[in-house]
């Protein structure tokens, strides 16, 4: 950068210009690498597989660009893509690299035995998914298990495996085995990972008769965690325990924990007749746990809470977590009180989004929208506010009937402003009944095997 800098100071320049200067100070082909990520879209996904050769492991890597749909793409993209490896007896360093600028190549790694695993990308640096064969897989199980694989590539690696399964490329079995290894993580970015992809497939599953199965999945994966770090903060822990724990109460609750529940419970009577205020990083899963199971009497206490509350990040958690509740002649009461003039209008999208994002409320959420949508154009017409909640009045159905109706419903009422985002949902739609069109047998068919 200082030649760069130095070369060109009072200058214009161009992007040939910055390359051109690093090639120069690094001895490395930046601009020939750099062109192919910069002049044309997307990005690559690397397929790896092995085999054994003596001593030696051969992989095999090819690239393609990778569509989040799973379709195949209709241009010739080439990438120069610079690809590191590491393995089981060097997990935190790179044991051989190359650049990977043909479709396929074949890479041997000199000494590296049969039973070690090989990971692709370590540091998670490179910007490409990478795919690997269930035999590969596998073998990551102990590593991640006794934690020698790396935080980076053991986030890296469910990261990259979940894209493939959303595409399609992969089994949700595949995605399903592998977490079960991470029953004994304890780094906080990991598990915000790991949470992510149980809240996407708990979200497809709610469509299915078998969602009993994948909570009971969820509660024997977060045990541990939230076992291990229990309710209340350990002396001197790191602020990263302690949004771990909000993270392993809240899905466990999810899950429908009983025994986490009836905690929840416990503490949000304590936090109401005030002998033990809740932790504010404790508020909003405690909220929710307690509509999930609540009724009209609960509802009308958090109403209570939220109109004694002062402070307007109360009112937040309050209010966002009402969609929680699974009564639905409340849930109607939610969202009428999320159009009312005691939630501000900022705010009124997100009530809305809390009851969409729930099985029992997204087609209420959708119906409501539908009937109020003169007045919610009137409100947010054209601003990000609108968008977003015409994202997650949508996207969370998963059959081409809803798609059908949200398309129709969208030429007939255009919203400026929101034109990408519908096309975006519908995309999710279509994406997530291909899905469970694709892997919902396979899935029953695990987490029956493994509920035992």
């Amino acid at each position: 950068m200082n030649l760069y800098l130095t070369r060109h100071q009072y200058k214009n320049t161009f992007t040939e210009d910055l390359w051109a200067a690093l090639e120069e100070a690094s001895h490395k082909p930046v601009g020939a690498v750099m062109s192919t990520w910069t002049k044309q879209m997307g990005f690559p996904v690397v397929k790896v597989t092995s085999r054994q050769d003596g001593n030696n492991r051969k992989l095999t890597v090819a690239q393609e660009k990778f569509c989040a749909d799973g379709k195949a793409s209709s241009n010739d993209c080439l990438w120069m893509i610079p690809v590191t490896f590491s393995s089981s007896d060097s997990p935190g360093s790179v044991i051989q690299q190359t650049v990977l600028e043909t479709k396929s190549a074949e890479v041997t790694l000199q000494g590296v035995s049969a039973d070690e695993w090989v990971k692709v990308n370590p540091g998670t640096v490179g910007y490409y998914r990478t795919q690997y064969p269930p035999d590969m897989l596998a073998q990551f199980v102990p590593a991640i298990r006794d934690k020698s694989l790396p935080p980076l590539d053991r986030l890296g690696l469910l990261d990259d495996l979940f894209a493939m399964v959303q595409a399609g490329q992969t089994p949700t079995v595949e995605v399903l085995k592998l977490m079960q290894a991470f029953s004994q993580e304890d780094n906080y970015t990991v598990w915000s990972s790991i949470a992510n992809s149980l809240s996407k497939l708990s979200l497809l599953l709610s469509h299915t008769d078998f969602d009993d199965l994948f909570r009971l999945y969820g509660r024997r994966l977060m045990k541990g965690v939230g076992d291990r770090l229990g309710w209340d903060p350990k002396p001197k822990e790191s602020h990263l325990d302690t949004l771990l724990r909000s993270l392993a109460i809240d899905r466990l609750c999810v899950f429908e924990d009983e025994a986490y529940i009836k905690e929840a419970h416990k503490r949000f009577e304590d936090h109401v007749s005030g002998k033990a205020p809740l932790p504010a990083d404790l508020r909003f899963p405690v909220f929710k746990a307690v509509l999930a199971k609540g009724d009209e009497k609960t509802y009308n206490t958090m109403l209570r809470l939220y109109r004694e509350a002062d402070l307007h990040e109360e009112k937040d958690r309050i209010s966002r977590a009402l969609g929680a509740i699974k009564d639905v002649a409340v849930l109607k009461k939610v969202l009428d009180f999320a159009m009312s003039k005691e939630v501000r209008s900022q705010d009124t999208v997100f009530v809305i989004i809390s009851v969409a994002m729930s099985k029992k409320g997204r087609e209420l959420a959708w119906t409501f929208f539908k009937d109020n949508w003169q007045e919610l154009m009137n409100r947010y017409r054209g601003g990000f506010l609108l968008a977003r909640l015409v994202k997650y009045s949508t996207e969370n159905f998963a059959d081409e009937e809803h798609a059908i109706e949200v398309e129709e419903f969208f030429k007939s009422h255009p919203s400026p402003g929101t034109e990408r985002t519908v096309q975006q949902s519908l995309e999710t739609i279509r994406l997530s009944a291909a899905w469970l069109e694709r892997d919902k047998e396979a899935t029953r068919a695990y987490l029956t095997s493994v509920s035992n």
